[in-house]
């Protein structure tokens, strides 16, 4: 099945889920009323992957909708993406770095997604205006390097994301462009059955040096489809790195997550930041992990790791920056680091906290 196919057969309500959900007549209008504002998409084949029989399977709990989205505690902006658009569908918040919001939409609506104001709802927030764009980007020599995300940016028609990485590639000042996507994980056969997306990497490749930054958050995403998806990428002479989110019911185990980073490696895949799930109204109360136990698993991953394996950071996208997670000093307590910062004086400032047992989130 193409890819194009596939999307139609996503199953975007409790009615295409059939019996495969046993929710009573009360729960379903409650997932319903959920739904209005976080909508849902499951293609064929990552429905697939979910064991229906385990209502705690976690699978499951990345793909369809729990009552414990009804938590609407936290925010929905947890990183101050609004301060930071200096333009519709661009922001820069840090120097060297400028994030685009190609689109809206996903193969997939993830439950644990950070930015559910914005995805499978109304474009408001989308890039638009390339012209305006590109003389921002012309005018901030500082910038290096471009982030295109969304939504998913490989959810972009081939002539959208062409034209796009054509404007970066345009830019000297930028030195590479970063592609986010969780195609491989979600839907492979965007990337497998489409040639002419292949091509549109590969030309620009051939200007501009990109990267794929994916997103696989359990070991059984790891299929053959999905090794075949970014081999395909890689053979382009593009790299592809992983940024997994530590998440509750999901990979806050330390086999598990371990099990997950050795296979992203086996299939080519480089371990780039594991992150602290981010306290998003619908999301903070069923998939945020205390700081704590966060380190605990996360270094015990790490411990069963070899060479690529452990180059990876632990984060928290804050704010007021991207903070490296240390862990926890003998006297009681953790130690933090500004891996990055809006206010650059900051940039490798290490600080100490105290921080509660079940404490998942700097204030």
């Amino acid at each position: 099945m193409g890819w194009k196919s596939e999307m139609k057969e996503c199953s975007r309500t409790l009615e295409d889920l059939g019996d495969l959900l046993r929710f009573g007549e009360a729960d379903r209008a409650r997932i319903s009323a959920i739904l209005d504002r976080a909508p849902m998409a499951v293609p064929p084949y990552y429905l697939s992957l979910i064991d229906f029989n385990d209502p705690e399977d976690p699978i499951l709990k990345l793909a369809v909708p729990s009552l414990l989205e009804e938590d609407q505690s936290g925010s929905l902006d947890t990183s101050g993406e609004a301060d930071n658009t200096v333009i519709a569908g661009i922001q820069h918040k840090y120097r060297e770095t400028v994030l685009m919001l190609a689109t809206n939409e996903c193969a997939m609506y993830c439950r644990h997604c950070f930015r559910k104001r914005i995805v499978g709802l109304p474009d408001e927030g989308i890039a638009k205006d390339f012209d305006k764009i590109a003389a921002y980007l012309h005018a901030h020599t500082e910038i290096t390097n471009v982030l295109v995300s969304g939504g998913d940016a490989m959810m972009c028609s081939n002539e959208r994301l062409e034209e796009i990485l054509g404007l970066l590639a345009g830019i000297p000042h930028i030195d590479f462009v970063r592609i986010a996507t969780r195609a491989p994980v979600t839907l492979p056969s965007r990337i497998t059955s489409d040639i002419g997306l292949l091509d549109v990497l590969k030309r620009c490749r051939e200007r501009k040096q990109l990267f794929v930054v994916t997103q696989f958050d359990h070991p059984r995403e790891v299929t053959s489809e999905a090794a075949k998806a970014v081999r395909a990428i890689l053979d382009l002479g593009i790299p592809v790195r992983n940024q997994t989110v530590l998440l509750r019911g999901v990979n806050d185990d330390v086999e598990v997550l371990a099990s997950l980073l050795q296979k992203l490696t086996s299939i080519g895949v480089e371990p780039y930041y594991v992150f602290q799930c981010r306290p998003v109204s619908g999301v903070k109360n069923q998939f945020q992990v205390p700081l704590k136990e966060g380190v605990r698993i996360v270094e015990g991953a790490k411990a069963l790791q070899n060479g690529i394996g452990k180059s990876f950071r632990y984060c928290m996208s804050h704010v007021t920056g991207k903070i490296e997670i240390l862990g926890t000093l003998s006297e009681g307590p953790m130690a933090f680091k500004y891996h990055e910062a809006k206010d650059r004086e900051s940039i490798g400032r290490l600080f100490v906290r105290e921080v509660a047992d079940d404490q998942a989130w700097l204030d």
